[in-house]
């Protein structure tokens, strides 16, 4: 294959990872199955170019089989269940995490929905029609969770979203002034945990941070960075949630992969 296309090509360590979770979910119409593997570097092709499905490159397979492929993954939560299974192994400390959104714009293309019509993770922002991700990280800037919402709503809201009790408890969580409010705190604190968050100004009750612990924060920040190296999650392309932050967990699966293998 040509060099553009090589760099998107799964090691056999990193086949070998994705291997039992692709052969768990089996196809329920009893077809021959199709060269998975081609399958998923298609698919991480189209994570991080940010092309239409129709441009997929032929040595990936037709697109509209890689595409059907993709979405009965999404569907059946196979990211997900990676993700999960890579939070429980231990591989990467966790006792310290960190959370913080983004607001990515939405393409055209995902906000073409017909009047009426609910628009899953969509809204109005200051940056137009856009979508804001919600993104729990650990000690090593990996990312735990990810979720999604219309890009106006308050991260009080992607704190509940994103701190799922299958997760790991952490000792210390880390996270800006917008997440400041009592319920938050409560939260934390009812889980063992410190919350190393800054006061807002209008609080008239000051609780000091550990502002050499507070610098790590920047952590969740360039986790973000990494993650839009990705194009299809810098802009979000998908008309569906779905498979929005399915190619959001893609691409964290892949940072896991490549910090584990280093």
């Amino acid at each position: 294959m040509e060099t553009s296309l090589a760099r998107d090509l799964m090691s056999d360590d990193e086949w070998a990872f994705f291997e039992p979770f692709i052969c768990a979910v089996r196809a329920s119409n009893g077809r021959k199955p199709i060269n998975h593997r081609l399958v998923l570097d298609g698919i991480f092709w189209i994570a991080r170019t940010g092309a239409p499905w129709r441009d997929l490159p032929e040595e990936f397979g037709k697109w509209s089989s890689v595409y059907r492929q993709f979405r009965r993954w999404t569907l059946a939560g196979i990211w997900e269940d990676i993700m999960e299974a890579l939070n429980r192994s231990g591989a990467v400390p966790d006792a310290l995490q960190m959370i913080d959104s983004t607001v990515v714009r939405a393409h055209h293309l995902a906000a073409g929905f017909k009047k009426g019509t609910p628009r899953p993770g969509l809204g109005s922002s200051r940056g137009g029609f856009t979508t804001k991700i919600h993104l729990l990280v650990n000690a090593h800037g990996l990312p735990m969770r990810t979720e999604i919402t219309p890009g106006q709503t308050s991260d009080y809201v992607g704190f509940d979203l994103v701190m799922a009790d299958n997760l790991p408890a952490p000792s210390a969580l880390l996270a800006d002034r917008a997440y400041d409010a009592d319920s938050i705190r409560r939260t934390i604190e009812q889980r063992n945990a410190l919350p190393v968050i800054p006061m807002r100004k209008s609080r008239k009750r000051r609780v000091g941070v550990d502002r050499s612990l507070y610098r790590l924060r920047n952590l969740v920040e360039r986790c973000f960075n990494r993650l839009k190296n990705a194009r299809r999650v810098a802009t979000r392309y998908d008309k569906t949630a779905e498979s929005f932050l399915g190619f959001i967990d893609i691409t964290s699966i892949r940072l896991w992969l490549r910090h584990l293998s280093t």
